[in-house]
């Protein structure tokens, strides 16, 4: 058995991970911040950032929520210095969670260079401070996990889904919160999930979130299918929604939630992606890292990935496990992948005993072990518009 240990926030919350994150607050201080992290690439300093000059409040609590993620050791804030983002909001955020904080402004430090050298001054000393952070006990009920899954195709649903959704079962039980999302891909399956909610309450609001997506897509005049799904042999919106709704597992569903909520306590929490109101921003989820994203400010320590097209990304933050699907593209794209869910369908082993495994590397990820992502520099990250009403006391009922 792996002994978990994390590192202890001035929150209660432990980090599996100590990053130092260097933050841009707009696009224009994009090339600098990746400047400052280029200094360190043997160490862990990661690059994040909003790349909108005007301001949204959703971006702003999500940079609150991932500055002062249980993963995080020391921010580092680079602005040009006359972009729309409240920097002093976000650095007295930061500074109120007992972590090493400091603001650049590009305009007033000189220029690209100076402010590099002054950021890697910084990012020096930060690293230092924060090295004598000593690990400290953990349970697996203090973790948060998410899981996404991109790039799907006809075996996700059959193997790699289930199998995550039998590790999450397998990590409810022992306490830990699970998030699973994507509601744009839960059209059609909104009443199976409401009789799995714990209350008749949060039954109706699950059923209400992806009505809203439905009609959010429709609006849209599409959905979340690609064309590479139907290549690999998925053939509507509810064919992919029943493989991802089964990575969820057969636990009871505790709460909804949407980016930026902390689950309170362990449960299984569904989390609505897709913006209230009408339809401003465009797409909801461009990408898979934006949905990794909003788990990882969620407080999720770490993300499941499960692929049957194949994905090579990781993320920033919080490691992600990447589960393959199909056996055929794990052994195009083994050097990428954690776990051959591909056995299942090749008959190798079972649901079941992939699930134990996709379980146990959570432990062992969280107890410090690196990910396939992770070792090769994976950093994916992305951040963009969205807005979101709060939640009602209906979808978290069990707080």
């Amino acid at each position: 058995m792996t002994d978990l240990t994390g590192y202890p926030r001035a929150d209660g919350r432990k980090g599996i991970r100590n990053t130092v994150v260097v933050a841009y607050l707009v696009e224009c201080a994009h090339f600098v911040a990746s400047k400052i992290v280029a200094g360190f690439p043997d160490d862990d300093v990661q690059l994040i950032g909003f790349p909108g000059c005007f301001p949204n409040d959703y971006a702003a609590n999500m940079m609150d929520r991932l500055c002062t993620h249980p993963n995080v050791g020391a921010v580092l804030f680079v602005s040009l210095g006359c972009e729309s983002f409240d920097k002093v909001r976000a650095s007295t955020a930061v500074s109120e969670s007992g972590r090493p904080v400091k603001t650049l402004v590009i305009q007033k430090a000189g220029g690209t260079a100076s402010t590099v050298e002054a950021g890697r001054d910084w990012v020096r000393g930060a690293l230092g401070e924060i090295a004598d952070i000593q690990r400290v006990p953990m349970g697996i009920d203090e973790l948060i996990v998410g899981t996404v899954c991109g790039g799907s195709d006809g075996t996700s649903g059959i193997s790699g889904n289930p199998a995550a959704g039998k590790a999450f079962d397998m990590l409810v039980q022992e306490g830990a919160a699970c998030i699973f999302e994507e509601t744009g891909e839960l059209i059609g399956c909104e009443e199976i999930m409401a009789d799995r909610a714990v209350t008749p309450e949060l039954g109706q609001a699950l059923r209400e979130s992806v009505q809203k997506a439905e009609r959010y897509y429709a609006t849209l005049g599409y959905g979340s299918f690609a064309a590479g799904n139907a290549a690999g042999g998925l053939s509507t919106i509810e064919e992919k929604s029943l493989g991802a709704y089964v990575k969820s597992g057969d636990s009871p569903i505790s709460g909804l939630i949407k980016p930026g909520d902390i689950p309170p306590r362990g449960g299984l929490y569904l989390m609505d992606v897709v913006p209230d109101g009408d339809v401003r921003f465009g797409f909801p989820n461009i990408s898979d890292n934006a949905e990794i994203v909003e788990m990882i400010a969620s407080g999720a320590h770490l993300s499941l990935f499960v692929t049957g097209r194949g994905s090579v990304v990781g993320s920033a933050i919080s490691p992600v496990i990447k589960i393959c699907a199909n056996p055929e593209t794990y052994r195009a794209l083994s050097d990428d992948m954690d776990v051959n869910a591909g056995d299942i369908i090749e008959g190798v082993r079972s649901i079941e005993a992939v699930g134990q495994e996709i379980r146990d590397l959570v432990v062992a990820t969280a107890a410090g072990a690196q990910t396939k992502s992770e070792a090769m520099g994976h950093r994916e990250f992305i951040l963009t518009y969205k807005s979101f009403a709060p939640i009602g006391p209906a979808c978290l009922p069990a707080a």
